[in-house]
């Protein structure tokens, strides 16, 4: 019986924890300088780690217990075409050039962090943990999973560069004039997957709907691909 409270008790963490992170993100809706550093998806986990260790708990029974959000991320996923759906007709307009940008995007994304990781000395395993970075947390964790990654680092470091896109992503967009919703939406998905998709539907349907598009053909690009590449070479 223990257990089964425990379990509970952790499952309404997260909620409490992400309702206590909207609620302050939400206070500084006047400040977007400030207001992208206090996104969800950086209080909320800080907020989750804290209480984890001041009560010795290990991330494994935390995980166990929020196996429901993980299924539901998948979920969250599909549910994002609904969108897509609705802008279909000024994507078809710009298949060649979306193309492009998805191919360039998705390559240098892995290039990079392989890159990077392989320098700085890192093992085979977190270097097939880190190639999946760009790709949205469910469609990550398989593609580690199957390649012989570890699938706790590639959801850190999924989650991670995620919410550096979101938090960022604006502010660069915004220093280099891009103003086309479109090429927003589409960048972002490509590069922050799905929680740059958030912050893309704050922004516009539109730019919601580019990054939509984005973050699921780089995942199923991805999906389709890396792993050959990966098993290849290591």
């Amino acid at each position: 019986m223990k257990s089964w409270l425990l379990l509970a008790a952790l499952l309404a963490l997260t909620g409490i924890a992400f309702a206590i992170s909207f609620r302050l993100y939400q206070k500084f809706k006047a400040h977007p300088a400030i207001q992208a550093l206090l996104h969800p998806l950086v209080t909320g986990p800080l907020l989750v780690t804290g209480v984890l260790l001041l009560c010795g708990i290990d991330y494994s029974l935390y995980r166990q217990a929020n196996s429901p959000f993980f299924f539901l991320l998948g979920t969250a996923t599909v549910a994002l075409a609904i969108p897509l759906h609705q802008q279909f007709h000024h994507i078809r307009q710009l298949a060649s050039p979306l193309m492009a940008t998805l191919l360039f995007g998705a390559t240098f994304a892995v290039i990079s962090a392989l890159g990077i990781a392989w320098l700085l000395g890192a093992t085979p395993e977190t270097l097939v943990s880190l190639a999946p970075k760009s790709v949205t947390t469910p469609i990550a964790l398989g593609i580690a999973e199957k390649v012989g990654g570890a699938p706790g680092l590639t959801a850190g470091i999924v989650v991670f560069t995620g919410v550096i896109g979101a938090i960022l992503g604006p502010l660069l967009f915004s220093k280099l004039g891009v103003t086309d919703e479109r090429i927003i939406g589409f960048v972002t998905g490509i590069c922050a997957h799905g929680v740059g998709t958030t912050r893309a539907f704050e922004i516009s349907s539109r730019c919601g709907a580019f990054s939509s598009l984005g973050l699921g053909l780089t995942g199923a690009l991805t999906a389709l691909v890396l792993p050959w590449i990966l098993l290849w070479f290591f």
